[in-house]
């Protein structure tokens, strides 16, 4: 089978993680649209960690985690439908995750999906060029 990938621009490629589902590459980027989802279901991203962490319930965890990688993943499908108007790709459902995905493959994503948070809350911070100034 051949591997496809849903393309997305450039700023969007610099703030991602890509995983595998099904043979079909994604990318998982943390928009502000998923972020608002994220704070309407976890009260924000800082709880997001706890939330997943904390879990003692195994399938409610895995429901999470297959909830977010769908989240995270139609993003950059989202991204590619505004771009590519003629070219629209479907969205990922989050049946699909759980039918093309083994519970060892989620747990891998994790990682995944922490990269993408962390690569769509980082800040480039420049700082300007120090100024001689001679105190005397």
């Amino acid at each position: 089978m051949e591997t496809s990938t849903v393309d997305v621009d450039f700023a969007a490629e610099e703030r991602s993680a890509v995983i595998e589902i099904g043979d079909v590459e994604y990318k998982l980027i943390l928009t502000t649209k998923a972020t608002k989802e994220i704070a309407k279901r976890y009260g924000g991203l800082e709880n997001l960690g706890a939330k997943l962490m904390n879990t003692k319930d195994f399938e409610l965890a895995l429901d999470e985690i297959v909830w977010l990688i769908t989240l995270l993943a139609n993003q950059s499908i989202l991204i590619h439908n505004l771009k590519n108007k003629q070219d629209k790709k479907e969205l990922l459902a989050e049946d699909e995750v759980e039918l093309l995905t083994t519970p060892f493959e989620l747990a891998e994503y994790k990682n995944a999906i922490m990269a993408s948070m962390l690569k769509g809350t980082k800040r480039h911070i420049q700082s300007e060029p120090a100024k001689n100034v001679e105190v005397g």
